[in-house]
């Protein structure tokens, strides 16, 4: 049998697994809508409750599918990549059935499900260690930088555009804008280095790399991560700013808002109580979603300041085809998204009670 036609063979395979899974998900879906369809007309908070946290389950079980079958419709062998170009065909064999792959495909993915379940995420290929704790090692400083960067782009960002939007076209208004504009603008890994030479090199107020864990003391963990947060940080900053001031020029133009200066009402306890609440819809989807997006942004800024992070330990994984670790992190990921999501459809809900009734 020629090259040729085991490469077609291949792909036809892989094609085939690809449409079984399309038609899983399908089904998948149309099982959940039919479910929800229950709860459709009531009223309550806890209802609502309920059918948010309904949906986001067939959505876990398909991040879950698509993150398992990224290693089946892949082009190669898996068990070749992980084992290197000097391996014996005896030893990805070996590699092989200790990973499972010679089972239908079904059975993996049962076995994934079933690992998933019960906290087993497998072992790293490159040093044959529990990829979980693996993680649990490198997860202080993504947390730490994740969280505490988006705190600061809270902080700065709903100040920055209650401000914006209050001042609208005045020079407030204009300087406040050109730092959105150019903090979204600007790469995080640019703003890393420059950071790195001003404030560690010129200055020597911060360290250059690395990362002192909170339990050495929070002065030099607070001196460690002040680099990696701004970094990250100022692009989440900048879009809280910009949805703040829009979402909140938008309510100041309603009808209510002219009322409630015609009774008599101070300019402040208009702009915090009767708008800012009002347009903090839409904030709250930014900073939902801008979570996922600082992890992902730690990916790189660890490779910058040299943080032995969960971003570090997935480069690291990539090039050493570790493909358990890729697959968990990849996971994790896509878990921080969904559960985000659904914190924002919780805040939905509280923050306008019409949306509970939908």
């Amino acid at each position: 049998m020629s090259r040729i036609t085991i490469v077609i063979l291949s792909y036809k395979y892989e094609y085939s697994i690809l449409k079984e899974y399309i038609l899983f998900v399908i089904i998948l879906l149309n099982f959940f809508i039919e479910f929800e369809l229950i709860f459709i007309g009531v009223n309550t908070l806890g209802r609502y409750l309920v059918q948010r946290i309904l949906a986001i389950i067939p959505v876990f079980m398909i991040v879950a599918i698509t993150v398992f079958m990224l290693i089946h419709i892949t082009p190669g062998d898996p068990a070749l990549l992980m084992a290197g170009d000097e391996a014996t065909p005896a030893q990805i064999d070996a590699l092989r059935k200790d990973l499972g792959l010679d089972k239908p495909i079904h059975i993996q993915l049962m076995n994934y499900f079933k690992d998933i379940s019960r906290g087993n995420l497998g072992h790293s290929i490159f040093n044959n260690h529990d990829v979980r704790g693996l993680i649990v090692q490198r997860l202080e400083p993504t947390l730490s930088i994740a969280f505490v960067a988006e705190g600061l782009a809270i902080l700065i960002g709903i100040p920055l555009g209650i401000i914006a939007a209050w001042k609208s076209n005045t020079l407030y208004d204009r300087l406040i804008m050109i730092f959105a504009v150019g903090g979204f603008a600007i790469p995080s890994f640019w703003l890393g280095y420059n950071l790195i030479w001003l404030f560690a090199v010129k200055l020597s107020w911060f360290p250059a790399i690395g990362y002192n864990p909170i339990g050495e003391g929070i002065v030099p963990w607070i001196s460690s991560i002040t680099l990696p947060c701004i970094s990250i940080g100022t692009i989440g900053a900048a879009l809280i700013v910009r949805m703040t001031r829009s979402s909140m020029l938008e309510i100041l133009r309603e009808d209510y808002i002219r009322t409630a200066r015609a009774k008599g009402l101070s300019e402040w306890t208009i702009v915090m109580i009767h708008v800012l609440r009002n347009s903090m819809i839409p904030v709250v989807t930014v900073i939902a979603l801008n979570v996922p997006a600082i992890f992902g942004g730690a990916i790189i800024t660890e490779q910058v300041f040299k943080v032995n992070g969960i971003g570090h330990q997935l480069i690291g994984a990539i090039y050493a085809n570790d493909l358990p670790t890729v697959q968990t992190i990849t996971f994790m990921f896509a878990f921080l998204i969904v559960a985000f999501n659904l914190l924002a459809d919780i805040i939905y809900g509280i923050l306008d009670p019409r949306i509970r009734y939908d």
